[in-house]
């Protein structure tokens, strides 16, 4: 594939649309010339499989606040995206997550702030006492 464009196995794509009833693919492939996603309107259940890196100065994160958008207006969105393996590890383990910001980290040996901080989430694990 010239674009760099990924499709979702089939077997894996019909055991969510079993789930869902997809109505609508914002990301359809091939994309046709001049179709834009991220200015229309969505359907009623969407099926995202949406760029995972940046293309043309749009990329994942675009497509993650059109979904809460739509989703906003009442619709399904069900959004794919890589994940690190660590992040799938602690939601098989029932782990609330929970936005933590971008937590600015004190040098352990000057107390100096980063300068860039990364956005933090925290994993939860509950004791079940």
């Amino acid at each position: 594939m010239s674009d760099g464009a990924w499709l979702m196995p089939p077997d894996q794509f019909k055991m969510l649309d079993n789930e869902f009833h997809f109505t609508f693919d914002p990301c359809p492939c091939p994309r046709p010339e001049g179709y834009n996603s991220l200015s229309i309107e969505w359907g009623e259940s969407n099926f995202v499989n949406p760029p995972f890196h940046k293309e043309n100065g749009i990329g994942p994160t675009a497509f993650m606040r059109k979904a809460i958008a739509e989703n906003q207006k009442g619709k399904t969105v069900v959004l794919v995206a890589p994940t690190q393996s660590y992040v799938n590890l602690m939601l098989e383990a029932g782990a609330e997550l929970r936005p933590m910001g971008r937590i600015r980290w004190l040098h352990k040996e000057t107390n100096m702030p980063c300068k860039d901080p990364s956005p933090i989430t925290a994993f939860i694990l509950r004791g079940k006492l």
